[in-house]
């Protein structure tokens, strides 16, 4: 790679030279005061820099190592103050003198960067990299890349136009702390033994800049299916396959000799899978083991016959179905329970200082069958033949109404969570056990778009008005607002400091006015800064603007303010006309405007009547006819208007009707013990939260993950690395979504099932840690790379697998982000949505853990569907957050306008004294927890109900009646008579002592 500065060289480049800008902004600091040093630092009078002629321009070297590292001081000059630099550079890619990898930065002599205390952070983003001065006149700073990575961005770069690529002049104002900005496409710069220069790693995500592009990004009931199989298994697990391979190739070649499983006919194919579940049945747990193995081949696909990814998929799901016809789901569950009752394995685990993957084995075979039996008959598919669906609707109908046990399946895997969490059984595989419970309630209950339409069916039932949108449709046409910018976020810091020395001083000096963008501009807060920047939390936070630092929602580019002439003009983005949502008001919200109005105009109300309108003025009238216009009656509204009228009238109303659903019956069968199960799944999802530090009273989620042989190299340590991040990552994306399910089906059942679960998530701290789950670095968790392709299922079992390297595993996939963590953040800020809406208590909830600024670094994340969840969170918070966060917050409030719905009579942007005043809110909790408690023992204790029921006094009445016995009653009545008559003294004297 040559570089060459000369900026003269500008109009004869050829067309494989590309132009970097890299423009050096010193801070304010390092300049000499007084008009002396001024002029040494090249600024005028004024305070604007101008560049200085008397040092020759930067040099730019490729990454050949220094050959006697650092110079002396003595051949350095002596250090010039530092000042605004500027030089063009041009590279010419495939330079074969010099060998590709990276450049390095080399200052001319003189010409002296000073490290400041503000430039401490890293930022990198894939449109400029930020890097920090190692020392006060340090030589080189070396940006070592990958040689294609330059040259895609470079070649993206030269497409723009000539004015979008940062080439007019940036000028620093004499008052303003700038910082260095490379406005060069560098990628991630990494250590290389080469590098004779200081270096810093970065994050390996970027952070959010301007030119950070919209996530292609489609939200959905689960990945794609291949992706779905692909997260069952760790890549630890990865030597099982070819261990199923074998114990199905020495039972298939002994019974069928001489033939492959995909040439035998179907009536073969029976009769063989017949005789494996027959193996089942045997004492010996090692051959029932090698069995399952074999079964579990079956169930992957016969990878060892196929010739491509998509022939194993397809197979997989042909034998999944043949398994599901013969029995096999049913013969593993008898299997599964008896190995959750093995206390050997528990009392074996416990004793052990470390669990590893070969305490769960038999337990990680059978979870493994029955989640391929789940996945692959829920997916449908328009191939698929009428026999297999007449079986995926049977199938369903078993895990959501069960016929032989007492309790659906789900229970069971729920009862598997806490005795985990419990500490009984520690080896439990939590991962595939969460995969397979989220999968069964999504096969049972239904996806997004199933629960929508029953949503429709269910109001059409109540009589009320359909709805006026689909909202799935509505999310899925929005488009993202350009994430916030990070050119400049120390200049708010450093602007807050001058502006308190200068307030220590007594200096105080009128502004002149400045528009809203020039205002964003230097409010915006640096969230990467350390905890120890001694700012308070909350102070700092009436200044921060989060989105606004973007300087527009609309794409903009100017960072700093430069001369007008050479201001490339703005592109703006088109909203289409209108909002997105169609407005809605309660009925509440109309009785409150009433009573408000009669009180004003006639000083007396008339209750909950919202016809009569004599005495109020005309425009009242016009009023009420709007918001009647807009009413919106929801389902919950008419759930909670019948519960109340059984309450007052048990007798009246008789016994209500209640559907037999799959969620009714998963429902009763988790009432009694659904806090155990919510607290459970809140431990796992704590203990896999990239956020949370490890502690000794931990549960261990690593159980299924981590090998009998720790790692002993390089290469080992990094891909167990990558499994275990991978796995965390299975785990939160599982628990997210699965509690979503539970909260969105239980509301459209009963809106005090939902409130129930709700409550529980309230009290087991679920706000709390979702807020601490967004306080990291959302953009670097969203684009991590914590997957190895050339390993996950079923690549790596039909495909030659390469060396895999160091570096191989580093550079990770080209994906722009990874789909499960932008899956598991928009579920968890949905559940946040779903915890506090309507709960004034939940949403002082948020405003007491400062959830402001966190959610507002989540707006930096180009998505739709979670700017929109981000924006009503800070919605229903801004009346609290006071005067001067809505002043310096703005642009977040028009974001909320633009994409969240209106509600007519909220003023929420006002934050009025009457609504913003503090009340009892653990009131409020209160009554909801009576009415959920009455509601559940009015439904489902049974005992409670005797009290209303007749009773017949009559003695021969009650003797007569017939009463209907089991059948073993009368075979086993002598006996029965013998103990507990016969056998039994009779006791006359207790008689006299009953009450």
């Amino acid at each position: 790679m040559r570089i060459s500065s000369s900026p003269a060289a500008e109009e004869g480049s050829r067309a494989s030279e590309w132009e970097i800008m890299l423009i050096g902004l010193i801070s304010h600091s390092c300049v000499p005061s007084g008009r002396a040093g001024q002029r040494a630092a090249g600024l005028g009078p004024s305070g604007r820099g101008s560049l200085p002629r008397r040092h020759p321009p930067a040099k730019f070297h490729a990454p050949v190592p220094h050959p006697q590292g650092r110079r002396g001081r003595s051949e350095r000059q002596s250090p010039a103050p530092s000042a605004v630099r500027s030089a063009v550079l041009r590279t010419e890619l495939g330079d074969p003198q010099h060998p590709p990898g990276g450049f390095c930065f080399e200052p001319a002599p003189g010409f002296v960067f000073r490290a400041c205390g503000a430039l401490k952070c890293i930022k990198y983003s894939p449109a400029f990299c930020v890097a920090p001065l190692p020392s006060p006149g340090f030589e080189k700073c070396w940006f070592h890349t990958r040689l294609p990575h330059l040259r895609r961005v470079l070649s993206g770069l030269a497409r723009t136009p000539r004015s979008s690529r940062g080439e007019r002049s940036v000028r620093a104002g004499g008052a303003a702390a700038q910082r260095l900005r490379v406005l060069a496409a560098v990628p991630h710069p990494k250590i290389s033994p080469g590098c004779a220069g200081p270096l810093l790693s970065p994050p390996r995500s970027p952070q959010g800049s301007v030119d950070c592009p919209s996530l292609e990004f489609e939200y959905g009931d689960a990945d794609g299916h291949g992706a779905e199989l692909a997260e069952l298994y760790s890549y630890t697990e990865e030597p099982e396959l070819s261990h199923n391979r074998r114990c199905f190739e020495e039972d298939f070649h002994t019974q069928v000799p001489g033939r492959r499983w995909l040439e035998l006919d179907r009536a073969q194919q029976k009769a063989y899978v017949m005789r494996l579940l027959d193996g089942l049945e045997v004492v010996n747990r090692d051959k029932r083991l090698r069995v399952a193995r074999a079964i579990l081949y079956l169930a992957q696909g016969v990878f060892g016959d196929c010739d491509n990814e998509g022939d194993v998929l397809h197979w997989s799901r042909h034998n999944s179905f043949l398994l599901y016809q013969l029995g096999t789901f049913s013969a593993f569950l008898e299997l599964l329970n008896m190995e959750i009752e093995n206390s050997q394995a528990c009392s074996s685990a416990l004793r052990k200082p470390a669990i590893s993957l070969a305490d769960s084995t038999e337990l990680r075979v059978l979870l493994s069958v029955m989640y391929l039996l789940v996945e692959n008959i829920r997916v449908e598919q328009e191939t698929d033949p009428p026999e297999w669906r007449t079986c995926r609707e049977t199938f369903r109908m078993e895990l959501s109404f069960p016929v032989h046990a007492e309790e659906p399946f789900a229970l069971l895997l729920f009862t598997m969570v806490t005795k985990f969490c419990s500490g009984h059984a520690p080896h439990f595989p939590m991962k595939k056990v969460l995969l397979l419970l989220w999968k069964v309630l999504l096969f049972t209950l239904g996806g997004f778009e199933a629960l929508q339409a029953m949503k429709v069916r269910r109001r059409e039932e109540l009589g009320l008005p359909p709805l006026p949108e689909d909202s799935i449709q509505v999310v899925r046409g929005m488009r993202a607002a350009s994430p916030p910018t990070c050119a400049i976020e120390l200049v708010e810091q450093q602007q807050q400091q001058q502006q308190q020395q200068q307030q220590k001083r007594g200096h105080r000096s009128r502004r002149p006015l400045m528009k809203q963008d020039s205002l964003d501009i230097y409010n915006e807060r640096d969230p990467f800064k350390s905890d120890e920047g001694g700012v308070d939390e909350e102070e700092s936070d009436d200044v921060d603007s989060g989105i606004e630092g973007e300087l527009d929602l609309m794409e903009r580019e100017a960072i700093v303010p430069a001369m007008p002439a050479q201001r490339p003009p703005i592109e703006r983005v088109s909203f289409p006309k209108g909002l997105p949502w169609a407005p809605k008001v309660r009925q509440k919200d109309i009785e409150h405007f009433l009573e408000a109005s009669r009180n004003k105009f006639i000083g007396f109300t008339l209750g909950q009547d919202t016809e009569t309108l004599i005495g109020l003025p005309r425009p009242i009238h016009e009023s009420v006819k709007t918001l009647k216009q807009h009413k919106y009656v929801s389902i919950s509204d008419v759930q909670i208007k019948n519960e109340e009228e059984l309450e007052k009238c048990p007798m009246s109303r008789g016994e209500e009707e209640v559907q037999e659903t799959p969620c009714e019956v998963l429902y009763r069968a988790m009432l009694y013990n659904l806090p155990q199960y919510m607290i459970a799944l809140l431990k796992i999802l704590l203990a896999a939260a990239p956020t949370s530090k490890a502690k000794t009273d931990s549960i261990n989620v690593l159980a299924d993950v981590l090998p009998e042989e720790m790692p002993i190299t390089v290469l080992q340590s990094m891909k167990l690395g990558i499994d275990v991040n991978r796995h965390k990552e299975i785990i939160v994306k599982s628990i997210s979504a699965l509690l979503l399910l539970l909260l969105k089906h239980f509301k459209l059942n009963h809106i005090y099932q939902f409130e129930y679960v709700s409550q529980h998530l309230v009290f087991a701290n679920c706000i709390p840690l979702i807020l601490k789950f967004f306080n990291q670095n959302i953009m670097s968790y969203i684009a991590a790379k914590n997957s190895i392709s050339v390993l996950d299922y079923p690549h790596c079992t039909v495909c030659d697998l390469p060396e895999l390297t160091a570096e191989s595993l580093e550079a990770g996939d080209n994906n722009q982000f990874c789909w499960r963590n932008l899956f598991s953040c928009i579920n968890l800020l949905r559940i946040l949505n779903k915890l506090t809406k309507w709960k004034h208590s939940r949403t002082m909830m948020l405003v007491v853990f400062k959830s402001a600024p966190i959610l507002k670094r989540a707006l930096k994340v180009k998505q739709a569907m979670m700017q929109l969840y981000v924006l009503k969170l800070l919605k229903i918070q801004t009346k609290y957050l006071g005067r001067q966060w809505r002043k310096s917050n703005m642009k977040t409030m028009s974001a909320i306008y633009q994409k969240v719905r209106h509600r007519m009579n909220d003023d929420w942007a006002y934050g009025n004294d009457i609504d913003a005043r503090p009340w009892d809110f653990q009131a409020e909790e209160c009554t909801l927890r009576a009415n959920i408690e009455a509601f559940n023992s009015r439904r489902y204790d049974r005992a409670q109900e005797s009290e209303f029921a007749p009773v017949d006094n009559c003695l021969q009445s009650v003797l007569g009646q017939r009463l209907e016995l089991p059948q073993d009653f009368h075979y086993s009545y002598e006996l029965w008579l013998e103990r507990e008559v016969f056998s039994q003294p009779i006791r006359w004297e207790e008689l006299l002592h009953c009450q």
